[in-house]
């Protein structure tokens, strides 16, 4: 008997912001699954800022969403239907074809999780590809050194969260957020422990950012771009160091957006502005895994998560994370396991 599931489907293009009518639920029947397919059952999907790019009919590193068909994203889900032998009925498994309530998955792009190890949003966030983005482009990207001053942007953020206390844990000098609330911002500075942070929203970022580090900073991971980048390229010391993970702040721009306006910085201070992809450091899965579940396990590193429930509320779960309603990596529940 064929699996009857539901998905999410891009129906239209958006101009600007997404709107609850960018998206429409369809209900399917699948297939039978082949040799080497599984049939998953999901439980949490991931929401992340870059499927926003991805709804634009545009050649980037990775291809457009496709209107009229189901969205994709990271999911966590139960194998209820196997062809293989490395996989069993029941099994956790994250893969990548989220935004749906059953999926059916080729074995070879599924990894096999322990749901006894972590709880499963782990696995698409603090432990997943949040969790590496922010241990690679601080590490890697930013070539991060104990004594550094560190500025993040979008800090309470799931990437952000994660890559403040690494900073700290790291032997930073200061690490200072930038958050859209009161509330993330003390969650930044009494939570996580970052030694200051300031709300975007109460000022200039500049004004904030150069008193919270009247020293400059050395590394800015950007989660944002737009004011962010140019202040933080005003205060970086000489031979400073940007990691550009997100420009959040400009994705639904419907006009170009201006460059920051103090570039001419970059040649007098020898600034280093790399962008970062994920899939660029794959090769540093295995010890980001090492060295950072430790420290999950002892407490050492904190995370938040902001859990939407049900499949139908995942394209209001993705607008809010577009406008900073999540504290923490947004996730969706699709089903109990």
């Amino acid at each position: 008997m064929a699996v009857q599931s539901s998905e999410i489907r891009l129906a239209a293009r958006p101009h600007g912001w997404p709107t609850a009518e960018t998206f429409a639920l369809a209900e399917v029947s699948l297939p039978d699954p082949e040799p080497g397919q599984l049939v998953v059952r999901n439980l949490f999907m991931s929401v992340d800022p870059y499927m926003r790019g991805r709804m634009n009919d545009v050649k980037s590193y990775v291809p457009p969403f496709q209107v009229g068909k189901a969205l994709e994203g990271g999911a966590v889900g139960e194998v209820v239907t196997s062809t293989v032998e490395e996989f069993k009925p029941g099994d956790v498994v994250l893969h990548g074809l989220g935004w749906r309530d059953t999926a059916v998955v080729a074995a070879k792009h599924v990894v096999k999780v322990d749901p006894d190890l972590a709880p499963l949003g782990a696995y698409l966030g603090v432990l997943g590809m949040p969790g590496l983005t922010a241990y690679a482009g601080l590490l890697e990207v930013a070539e991060f050194k104990p004594g550094d001053v560190v500025f993040v942007s979008g800090a309470a953020g799931a990437v952000g969260q994660i890559v403040g206390q690494l900073a700290k844990l790291k032997g930073a000098a200061k690490v200072i957020g930038s958050a859209g609330s009161a509330e993330k911002v003390a969650y930044l500075t009494e939570e996580l422990g970052f030694d200051a942070a300031f709300n975007y929203k109460d000022g200039p970022v500049l004004e904030q950012l150069q008193a919270a580090a009247p020293e400059g900073i050395d590394v800015y991971f950007d989660n944002v771009g737009g004011e962010h980048l140019e202040a933080a390229i005003a205060t970086l010391n000489v031979h400073g160091r940007v990691a550009v993970c997100g420009m959040i702040s400009v994705y639904n721009a419907t006009e170009a957006t201006p460059a920051p306006r103090n570039l001419p910085l970059i040649i007098a201070k020898r600034l280093t502005i790399r962008g970062l992809l994920v899939s660029d450091h794959s090769h540093l899965k295995d010890e980001f895994v090492a060295d950072v579940a430790p420290l999950i396990a002892s407490g050492q590193l904190r995370y938040s998560e902001t859990v939407v429930d049900g499949l139908a509320n995942a394209p209001e779960a993705f607008l809010g994370m577009l406008r900073g309603e999540n504290t923490g990596k947004m996730l969706v529940k699709i089903n109990e396991r």
